[in-house]
């Protein structure tokens, strides 16, 4: 067993439609999803966090409204979804439930992870999920969506759940068993990689489409997905998800290919939240906060002596001490007005002052990246 694997705590599972759903029927495949809730089962056991990222609902709504084969016109596409996401969700709730586990549907978009008050909802929402012990189940949007229906955007929607909630491990379960340096189903001479530790142009220049009427995903879209994994410290795995029992098959050394990350994912997140995003404000701090944030505590309200420029929830921010040094950046839990009601004041009066029960923290330490002394 790999340590990627072994050593992981927290993991996200994307699941294909053509593994979930008869391509011929247009009915879920049951007895599948039977076998990976056993898998999920025992992972829970082992005091693994599961997510489970899942296409299906456009490949259920069409067989229920009889929608013709071949591609679908936008506005079909998500009346389809809004019909299997029904179904969807209830194969999830009944396979989970059997086990002793609480499904919790989330529907995302792409924009619901770029977005920083969106991304912060979410990320709020699922990690809240993870610790009362249910199992997030995140469909696509797609209902709602416009131009995130189109081909593959669930293995890049996966990889951008996995960033956003630091995961370990991101497993892409798919009708193939790895990455290929050709299209296997078209060229006899290629060959599966077991490991890939940089995504070079030669890798890229390798992906083929692999995709089925049903997946829409080819491997163009899982390397893209795999950039966006290691690039915020996870993992990532693909490996064929058409057994019984896919992830304790990978966990016994199945075929498959690692795509490897080359930092944690919280490094990773510290140097996204100090060097990626434009500060839209800062926040000035005293010294007793200054002391407690080095000691790896949160920022809470009482600290802040001072609130600068314009931000809303989920903007990045300097965080100055009383001199006027930048000693970090973090992600705002409240929009500056809020910010500046809220100052000098203990967690206790928030909801009494901001008329709801918001968060503690005004940046929790896990959004936040301080800068090393010396």
């Amino acid at each position: 067993m790999r340590t990627e694997w072994s050593g992981a705590k927290r993991l996200v599972v994307k699941i294909g439609s053509s593994l979930l759903v008869d391509s011929i029927r247009g009915t879920l495949k049951a007895a599948w999803l039977a076998s990976l809730a056993d898998d999920i089962a025992a992972l829970r056991k082992a005091d693994k966090e599961i997510i489970v990222v899942s296409s299906g609902a456009i490949a259920l709504g069409r067989n229920a409204l009889k929608l013709p084969k071949g591609a679908l016109k936008l506005e079909d596409s998500q009346a389809a979804a809004a019909v299997g996401q029904i179904d969807l969700a209830h194969a999830y709730e009944d396979a989970f439930r059997a086990r002793g586990i609480v499904a919790a549907q989330v529907l995302l978009t792409l924009g619901d992870t770029e977005e920083r008050k969106r991304y912060l909802n979410a990320r709020n929402t699922m990690t809240t999920l993870l610790k009362l012990g249910a199992v997030p189940v995140v469909n696509e949007n797609d209902t709602v969506a416009t131009s995130e229906i189109r081909y593959g955007d669930n293995d890049r929607l996966a990889a951008r759940v996995a960033s956003m909630m630091s995961a370990d491990c991101l497993v892409l379960l798919s009708d193939v068993d790895g990455f290929y340096t050709a299209p296997p189903s078209t060229c006899a001479d290629a060959r599966r990689l077991d490991e890939v530790r940089d995504i070079t142009p030669a890798i890229e220049a390798m992906a083929g489409d692999a995709g089925s009427e049903l997946s829409r995903g080819g491997m163009v879209t899982k390397i893209e997905a795999a950039k966006i994994a290691v690039s915020g410290g996870t993992h990532m795995v693909i490996a064929s998800g058409k057994v019984r029992n896919p992830l304790a098959a990978l966990a016994q050394g199945s075929r498959c290919t690692w795509f490897l990350a080359h930092s944690d994912p919280v490094a990773a997140r510290k140097r996204w939240i100090a060097g990626t995003l434009e500060p839209k404000g800062a926040v000035v701090v005293d010294t007793g906060a200054a002391v407690a944030l080095a000691s790896g505590k949160s920022l809470l309200p009482a600290g802040v002596t001072r609130v600068e420029g314009s931000f809303e929830r989920g903007d990045a921010v300097v965080i100055r001490n009383g001199e006027g040094i930048e000693i970090g950046r973090g992600l705002a839990a409240y929009d500056h007005s809020e910010a500046r009601r809220i100052i000098g004041r203990k967690s206790g009066e928030l909801q009494e002052i901001l008329g709801y029960r918001g968060d503690p923290e005004l940046i929790h330490r896990d959004d936040m990246a301080l800068q090393r002394k010396g």
